[in-house]
């Protein structure tokens, strides 16, 4: 969640008279992953959905890679906010919903289309929390299931299944239920590490390197079912970690 703002030459005034405008290359980022969640709503509608599953994550890289580069180019500002929350909202609300859809909801009628509008619903409620509380907010969690999180999993379910060439309209009450219970997960309570305390300025031991080297030559064996591992462990790990918080109490 992050801004830009630029103040550009006003040629129409005063040649000292500075007008507002935005920087470019941080919003760059945000338009391509605006771009790359668009796109997965066209690719799910032609049924091509390998290709959809695979651009919503494209958009969460971009999206990861835009607050970055405002940061580093101290090139944060209230339009990169609210320009970055709409494209969030196109390509880990929208677009993941829509996806499952038009993969395996729509054979439920409308047990489908509410599981899929549960999902829209939480992630907007999910980021409308996350921008009202964010200057009070504990850095190091998130409240509720992160939407670029709950986009993984839901994408990547699609991907597995569609790579494993199993037809929604067979599992599309597991569909359902994933798609549902990530909705929900986004506007619970649930607490979940935001990773923001790892330094990545800091130096590390060499077989760190070595470690993460190994993690992305396992993601490549099979990119759909580690993906949807990870970020479905991640969604368990707030899970079992407010389950224990709560017996402790």
């Amino acid at each position: 969640m992050d801004e830009q703002k630029n103040e550009v030459i006003d040629l129409d005034s005063h040649p000292h008279k500075r007008g507002r405008g935005i920087y470019l290359l941080p919003n760059l980022f945000t338009t391509a992953a605006l771009f790359s969640g668009f796109y997965a709503v066209l690719a799910a509608m032609n049924a091509q959905f390998e290709k959809a599953a695979v651009a919503i994550f494209i958009a969460m890289i971009l999206d990861g890679l835009d607050g970055r580069v405002a940061r580093m180019t101290n090139t944060q500002t209230a339009f990169g906010a609210e320009y970055d929350s709409l494209s969030d909202m196109v390509a880990f609300g929208l677009a993941p919903a829509l996806v499952m859809y038009e993969w395996a909801l729509y054979s439920l009628g409308k047990p489908g289309w509410l599981a899929a509008f549960i999902y829209t619903a939480g992630a907007a409620l999910r980021l409308a929390r996350f921008n009202s509380k964010l200057d009070v907010a504990d850095s190091s969690y998130f409240q509720g299931l992160p939407s670029p999180s709950a986009a993984a999993i839901v994408a990547a379910s699609v991907w597995v299944a569609v790579d494993n060439g199993i037809a929604g309209t067979d599992v599309a009450i597991v569909a359902g239920l994933i798609t549902g219970s990530c909705g929900l997960l986004m506007v619970s309570n649930v607490r979940y590490n935001s990773f923001k305390h790892i330094d990545f300025k800091g130096k590390v031991p060499f077989i760190t390197m070595v470690g993460i080297a190994l993690v992305f030559a396992v993601i490549l064996m099979q990119p759909p079912l580690i993906l949807f591992a990870i970020f479905a462990l991640y969604a368990v790990s707030g899970l079992v970690t407010s389950a224990k918080s709560y017996l402790q109490h």
